[in-house]
C-alpha cells in the first residue's frame, strides 16, 4: 500500500465477475477500499469480495441502469465510506439484435436497454460521483468500452454504438473535468475470457478467435484490471482522454 492511496475509494460496478472482478482485485490490491457494485449475482458478488486483499471493502446492489437506484447508490457509498476517489464502469451487456428479424418491438427494446446500461448508466455515475471528486479536487474515472466500438459488432450493433458513444463520451469529460483534476479514460479490450464471453468464443470457435491475435489468444481478464489500475495512479494523469485498446491486436486503428 503506498501513501498515495491510504484510505482512497474506488466504486467498480459490474464487479461480482469478469472484467469488473478483475478490476476490484488490482484495485485492492494497490491498497484501494472497494465499493463493489453489483445487480444479481450475489454468491459471486460476496465470494469476491471476501478474496479481495485489505479491509474495508462493501457491496452495494443497484441496478446502475435505472438512474434512481444508481443516485441512491452513491448516496449510500458516500454516507458509509465518505469519499469516491476512482469510478470503474465495468458494468455492460452484449445483448444480440437481429436486423433481419421482422420483430420490431423486440429491436426497440434491445437497443433501449443497451443504451441505459452501456452508455446512460456510465455517464450518469459519472455525473453523480463527479461531485465528490471536484470536491475532492481530484479524481479518476475509468470506462470499460470495447474493440467492438470501432470495428463494429453485426450481431449487437446496439452495444457497439453504445461503447462507441461512451469512448467520445469519455473524451468530452475529460476536457470538461480536467480543470478540476479529474482524469477520464476508456478501456476498449478485445476478446476477454469472462464468463459472459466465454460462450460466444466457444460458439465461434476458440482456435478461431484465438487467431485474430497475432499472440495466438483471447485476453485475460486480470490484464484489464492491471492496466485500469495504473490509470487509476498518479502516474497515469497526462493520459487523460485516452482510449486504450486492449485487444492483443486483433484489430489496429489509425
Amino acid at each position: 500500500m503506498t501513501d498515495q492511496q491510504v484510505h482512497k475509494v474506488a466504486l467498480v460496478t459490474g464487479a461480482a465477475t469478469g472484467i469488473g472482478k478483475a478490476c476490484a482485485e488490482a484495485l485492492a490490491a494497490k491498497g484501494f477500499i472497494i465499493a463493489a457494485n453489483y445487480r444479481s449475482r450475489e454468491q459471486e458478488a460476496h465470494a469476491m469480495l471476501a478474496a479481495l486483499p485489505g479491509n474495508g471493502h462493501q457491496l452495494f446492489k443497484a441496478d446502475v441502469a435505472d438512474p434512481s437506484q444508481a443516485q441512491a447508490m452513491v448516496t449510500e457509498i458516500g454516507d458509509k465510506l465518505g469519499r469516491i476517489d476512482v469510478l470503474v464502469n465495468a458494468a455492460g451487456q452484449y445483448t444480440q439484435q437481429d436486423i433481419h428479424s421482422n420483430d420490431y418491438v423486440a429491436w426497440q427494446q434491445a437497443w433501449q436497454h443497451s443504451m441505459a446500461l452501456n452508455l446512460q448508466a456510465p455517464v450518469n455515475l459519472a455525473f453523480l460521483v463527479g461531485r465528490f471528486m471536484q470536491d475532492a479536487g481530484a479524481g479518476r474515472i475509468i470506462n470499460i468500452t470495447s474493440r467492438g466500438a470501432f470495428r463494429g459488432e453485426p450481431a449487437a450493433p446496439a452495444y457497439g454504438a453504445a461503447k462507441s458513444a461512451l469512448n467520445s463520451a469519455t473524451q468530452s469529460l475529460a476536457l470538461a473535468l480536467g480543470q478540476h483534476g479529474i482524469c477520464v479514460y476508456a478501456v476498449a479490450p478485445g476478446w476477454t475470457e469472462t464468463p459472459a464471453a466465454s460462450p460466444r468464443i466457444a460458439a465461434q470457435g476458440w482456435e478461431g478467435v484465438a487467431a485474430q491475435s497475432p499472440l495466438g489468444r483471447v485476453g485475460r481478464p486480470d490484464e484489464i484490471g492491471s492496466i485500469v489500475a495504473f490509470l487509476a495512479s498518479d502516474n497515469a494523469e497526462y493520459l487523460t482522454g485516452a482510449i486504450i485498446d486492449a485487444n492483443g491486436a486483433s484489430y489496429l486503428r489509425n
